[in-house]
């Protein structure tokens, strides 16, 4: 008892930061990185579309649509979804 009670404490390491955790700091928001991955995702084939220009049921069935060609998860397409009705 009294060799563990002179033991050092050992404390174990903070988990990592998650991923919107590390957005925050390369982004300051998740409605900035919604935007970053519109603009460097969806620019790449065809000219960017105001927000307004379709409702948010039809830019769900868009993202959804268009989620395979542009390579994206279904968390970054959330993001996109989430920054674009953001515009509206």
């Amino acid at each position: 008892m009294l060799i563990y009670s002179c033991s050092p404490k050992i404390v174990p390491p903070p988990p990592p930061p998650t991923i919107e955790a590390k957005a925050e700091k390369v982004f300051g928001s998740l409605a900035e990185e919604g935007k970053y991955l519109y603009e460097n995702n969806c620019a790449k084939c065809h000219k960017l579309y105001d927000s307004k220009s379709y409702s948010p049921e039809d830019w769900k069935q868009i993202l959804v649509r268009m989620q395979k060609k542009a390579k994206i998860s279904d968390e970054q397409r959330d993001k996109i979804y989430n920054y674009i009705i953001t515009m509206n």
